[in-house]
């Protein structure tokens, strides 16, 4: 049996809220990798920093220390009295067996008690313990004896000094009196004051630091992008809602007091909610009309929705079509204070009986943009929203405009956005960069799938914006000289010239 698109993509939704509920067990793969590092670098470049700062400081404090070594071997001796040994197999035996205890042996008393007088070290027997080690190399009768301390010369003398000890405890006094030792221990090679020190080592530790460095600076990248509560990227979106960006738009302070697309028609802003227009403008007309309805909403409180209802109210009419705005945020209604309009009468009013649509709607800025402003914050917000007068009020406006832009509350408020989108219309959410929180995007994501409600796509606010891909172009310029030009003409100057100079280069 073949699926339907939309069938598949309910599945997508309803797989996606309840995997964001559970957590994503999914394979990290390397693209998301790549974009978590893009992400967070910051984070990765100041944890691999302080480590790299680190390995760096423990380099530069830690003592440099000398290893010595001398290198002894040991034989059978010929001139023993071989009557106290007959049961031995072999000399050879008996040296392999005798030379495989010599490394402990270097690290007593006996071998170290001669060496602190021969060298009237000052130290305690347990510290020139810790500084003399000793080994024998597998099926071999040689004994290597090391001495490693901060002093070249003393470690040389060390290892020597223990070559010398150990030679003659083994010769002398290892065994009784009256019987010549079986072994002779001859110096092969006296140890010699090294040249360089054997510790640290700095070009493995660099090496080894450089790549912990890079580790750790990529654990640290994923934890943040794990614990962060905050939506930080768009892409992250798709991760709780199938539904694409419809446009992204920068951060901008003016955004707080103007509408671009009026008072800055030639601004990179207003082409950037025109983006938004022309994606919108694909979606379906409600059933039995021509009109399309535009529910925008945002996930939490200040996330830009109303600024982007009347931006896009604004471009849709710029373009000659008839556009209805209606505040239907009653709870917080701020359409009529973005525009600077007055907002004593509206929406409210019209819920409750007390006006006529034709009382309130006002004209704005072009014939074709009308505005339904909230007015006052009645008590019972919900009941007025979803009484059968406002489906009424769509459903007649729908007939006479060629869009119906609603802004709406938010959804952690409010459902109102998820009842106006089952009319027909294309429901829109804002997600500012660092203020939507990933559990209430969940949350909403899980809501909307249980009632059925597709989101036509998001809007992504305060989203990065790389300049430098506009920077060698004609279009940066004409929105720079657009949005930058002074009274004095310095801006229009020194833009024109690197213009110039851009076109120079390229030729």
């Amino acid at each position: 049996m073949v699926r339907s698109d939309d069938e598949r993509r309910e599945d997508a939704r309803t797989t996606r809220a309840q995997g964001t509920k559970e957590g994503d067990n999914a394979a990290l793969t390397l693209t998301e990798l790549l974009r978590t590092l893009a992400k967070h670098w910051i984070t990765a470049v100041v944890t691999a920093a302080i480590v790299l700062a680190g390995v760096i400081t423990y380099l530069a404090v830690a003592p440099a220390k000398y290893s010595a070594t001398s290198r002894l071997f040991a034989t059978y001796s010929s001139t023993n009295n071989t009557e106290n040994y007959s049961s031995l197999n072999s000399a050879g035996s008996y040296i392999s067996t005798q030379v495989k205890s010599y490394p402990d042996l270097v690290v007593t008393k006996a071998v170290l008690a001669p060496v602190v007088e021969q060298l009237h070290y000052q130290g305690t027997m347990q510290s020139l313990q810790s500084m003399v080690s000793a080994s024998n190399p597998t099926d071999t009768a040689f004994i290597n004896i090391s001495a490693t301390t901060d002093d070249p010369q003393l470690s040389a003398d060390i290892a020597n000094a223990c070559a010398e000890s150990l030679k003659k405890l083994v010769e002398t006094s290892l065994y009784p009196a009256d019987q010549q030792s079986p072994v002779t221990i001859s110096i092969v090679q006296p140890a010699v004051i090294p040249s360089a020190p054997s510790a640290p080592k700095k070009n493995l530790i660099i090496v080894l630091g450089i790549a912990v460095a890079i580790v750790l600076g990529v654990i640290a990248a994923l934890l943040k992008n794990l614990f962060t509560r905050k939506i930080q990227d768009e892409e992250e979106l798709s991760n709780y809602i199938d539904a694409p960006v419809l446009g992204r738009i920068p951060e901008d302070t003016t955004l707080d007091d103007t509408v671009p697309v009026i008072k800055q028609p030639g601004s990179s802003l207003s082409e950037k909610y025109r983006r938004v227009c022309t994606n919108l403008s694909f979606i379906a007309p409600a059933a039995g009309t021509h009109a399309r309805l535009i529910v925008i909403s945002a996930v939490g409180v200040n996330e830009g929705k109303t600024t982007t209802s009347v931006n896009v109210a604004a471009a849709l009419a710029e373009s000659g079509a008839s556009v209805l705005l209606i505040d239907a945020d009653l709870r917080h209604p701020s359409v009529a204070k973005k525009l600077g309009i007055d907002g004593a009468a509206g929406l409210a009013h019209i819920l409750s009986g007390q006006a006529s649509v034709k009382d309130v709607v006002q004209h704005y800025w072009k014939p074709n943009l009308h505005v339904l402003v909230a007015g006052p914050k009645p008590p019972n917000a919900a009941t007025l929203l979803g009484s059968p007068l406002m489906t009424e009020l769509l459903t007649q406006a729908l007939h006479q405009y060629d869009y119906v832009i609603v802004d709406t509350a938010p959804m952690i408020v409010a459902n109102d956005a998820a009842s106006f989108a089952k009319q027909g219309g294309g429901l829109v959410l804002v997600s500012k960069r660092g203020a939507t929180m990933k559990h209430e995007l969940a949350d909403v994501a899980a809501e909307l799938a249980n009632l059925n409600v597709p989101v036509t796509g998001f809007v992504a606010n305060f989203a990065r914006e790389n300049k430098k891909l506009l920077e060698g172009s004609s279009y940066y310029y004409y929105y720079y000289y657009r949005d930058g030009e002074s009274s004095d003409g310095s801006a229009k100057r020194k833009h024109r010239r690197k213009h110039k100079q851009v076109q120079s280069n390229r030729t």
